[in-house]
């Protein structure tokens, strides 16, 4: 058997004698139809936000209630951020996305939600005046994440945590331009901040010195407004 498996590699052949072990498992039914729906859910997205000049995508923990200061700010910095023509753009939700979207529509400006159908109903806020709801957490991503000309984190849980490093990975990878990147309470985001200095660069050697200077903390909503509109350009 070797010598006639040796044979058919150095002659480029593939008719090689074989004796593959069972499977295990059947194999996976895949629905290829599901492609075109995937698609359609592409397009709509597309088609909300292309009207939209300047935005600004808001993050942060669905469990975040009225009257916490991260809310507050969260509404505040919307409305703001809505009185300097910005649209605001947010998973669509409760905590921080409708905070801010809360202070956009206050504020009478663009108020945009990209909500995903669970299991466990996950409504659109009230305070919506565009919005559309995916069946696909990755479709939704890529929305939140396009055309966008500043992020804005605040604190949150694995979500949140998922939608800040896929952004400073495509900024990093330079697979989307270099755009503010807002990390929003420095209680929640030093410890975060420390992590990726002192294991992910210093000790590890995993990223670079210059990759830590991709996003920028702040602490009040009078900071985080003043960097925006001193580095947010069309």
């Amino acid at each position: 058997m070797g010598s006639v498996l040796a044979r058919a590699i150095e002659e480029g052949r593939h008719d090689v004698p074989q004796n593959p072990a069972p499977l295990v498992c059947k194999p996976k039914k895949l629905e290829s139809w599901r492609v075109f729906k995937i698609m359609a859910e592409f397009v709509d997205g597309f088609d909300l936000l292309k009207d939209y000049g300047l935005t600004a995508t808001f993050f942060g923990s669905v469990r975040t209630q009225p009257g916490d200061p991260y809310y507050e700010a969260a509404v505040d910095l919307g409305a703001r951020l809505a009185k300097s023509g910005f649209a605001i753009v947010t998973g669509g939700s409760a905590g921080i996305m409708e905070a801010g979207n809360k202070g956009a529509y206050d504020a009478g400006g663009s108020s945009v939600g990209l909500n995903i159908r669970l299991s466990d109903d996950q409504s659109l806020n009230k305070y919506i005046n565009n919005s559309f709801t995916f069946d696909h957490f990755f479709v939704r991503k890529v929305m939140l994440a396009f055309a966008s000309q500043v992020y804005v984190y605040f604190p949150g849980g694995y979500g949140t945590l998922d939608e800040f490093t896929e952004i400073l990975t495509l900024v990093q990878t330079k697979k989307i331009k270099e755009v503010p990147i807002l990390l929003y309470g420095k209680d929640y985001w030093d410890p975060i901040v420390d992590l990726f200095k002192n294991h992910l660069y210093a000790k590890f050697h995993n990223i670079d010195e210059a990759d830590l200077n991709l996003f920028h903390v702040v602490d009040s909503v009078e900071e985080a407004h003043e960097y925006i509109t001193k580095n947010v350009t069309c």
